[in-house]
């Protein structure tokens, strides 16, 4: 009988830490930049590649970075919610185009509209190594110090917006 009951155990624990497992939300990835700095970088711009971009110039101000590629189909299912955002004006959204090619990207956004003020260039994704990144897009909330308040793992959506990243940002401005 108690050969039979350890395999019998073994196996209703794995079945408990399975369901538990499938109940969380994938997107609620825990990051450990999350009320941390921002990490520094200085990437050429996207469309003016004479220029740097860097998070420092834009201290002072509560902002959005956002993560995108042109080959990214999550990135092109937020890309209407990020131009109404912008065209609202309630926060300033920065791109980070992550693993890309400048031709592509500029297509892109010729095609599809550029919510950014502006967009630094890390074609071989080592900036997005530096904030965590494993996957296109991400949005991260910048405070006026520089510092993450949040992280958002996958594409922005109204709802998202509305419930979380805008209420963070009034708050933070205030």
């Amino acid at each position: 009988m108690n050969r039979a009951a350890l395999p019998l155990a073994v196996f209703a624990a794995l079945a408990i830490l399975l369901g538990l497992g499938l109940q969380l939300n994938p997107r609620e990835v825990p990051s450990p930049l999350v009320n941390q700095p921002a990490p520094a970088f200085s990437l050429p711009d996207l469309h003016q590649p004479e220029r740097t971009r860097s998070p420092e110039a834009l201290r002072g101000q509560v902002w959005l970075l956002n993560v995108w590629a042109s080959w990214c189909t999550s990135c092109r299912l937020e890309h209407a919610v990020l131009v109404d955002l912008a065209r609202g004006a309630e926060v300033p959204i920065y791109g980070l185009n992550y693993k890309d090619r400048r031709d592509e990207a500029l297509a892109w956004l010729l095609r599809f509209g550029d919510p950014y003020q502006a967009t630094a260039f890390d074609p071989k994704g080592l900036v997005g190594l530096d904030y965590g990144v494993y996957g296109t897009p991400e949005t991260f909330v910048i405070d006026q110090q520089g510092v993450i308040r949040h992280r958002q793992v996958g594409p922005l959506t109204v709802d998202v917006l509305e419930s979380t990243i805008l209420p963070l940002v009034r708050r933070l401005r205030a």
